[in-house]
């Protein structure tokens, strides 16, 4: 089930509001620029699809979101936990960044723990199947894999070099609550 825990960033240990409606939590990170949305695939994905099958399930999504928001590039990551870097690849996203274009990520399988840093709240979102959550250019946040990662997910990009982080150099993210914690 995905959540939205917020959390005044003082106070890593206590939540004030956990959302599990879709509805709710939309609404809730809307208030702050991000966007949250639930997907249904036009047609069926066999685990071990290819990224090409995974894609055209969700071809007029994507399209309706390139078009929107001038998107330039789509493609799909798969990680499981025999992946052989998958503690190298955890570490690499777990500390605070932000991006200078949007990150966009459609969990088609399996789950993520977005954790956006707002103002002097703490936003952490466990996106799970059919979630669609696009961070705004210019947030702080991390991301959590979890120690025995299970995701296949969409990403869009605005830069067609993909993934490209500013550290913010900030210890924030190893106080607040991770995947599997």
């Amino acid at each position: 089930m995905s959540t939205l825990s917020v959390f005044h960033e003082s106070s890593p240990e206590l939540p004030h509001k956990v959302l599990t409606h879709a509805e709710d939590i939309s609404s809730t990170l809307a208030e702050v620029g991000v966007r949250f949305e639930r997907w249904q695939a036009s047609a069926p994905i066999k685990p071990g699809a290819s990224s090409e099958e995974v894609i055209s399930a969700y071809q007029s999504q994507i399209d309706q979101l390139m078009s929107e928001r001038g998107y330039v590039t789509v493609d799909v990551v798969s990680l499981s936990e025999d992946h052989p870097q998958k503690a190298e690849l955890r570490a690499k996203f777990l500390d605070e960044h932000r991006h200078a274009e949007d990150e966009v990520r459609f969990f088609v399988a399996g789950r993520g723990l977005f954790t956006l840093h707002i103002d002097d709240h703490v936003y952490a979102v466990l996106c799970e199947k059919n979630d669609l959550i696009s961070v705004p250019a210019g947030t702080r946040h991390w991301f959590d894999m979890g120690e025995r990662p299970h995701f296949v997910a969409i990403r869009l990009f605005n830069n067609p070099e993909g993934w490209v982080a500013e550290f913010t150099g900030e210890d924030i993210a190893s106080r607040f609550p991770r995947i599997d914690d």
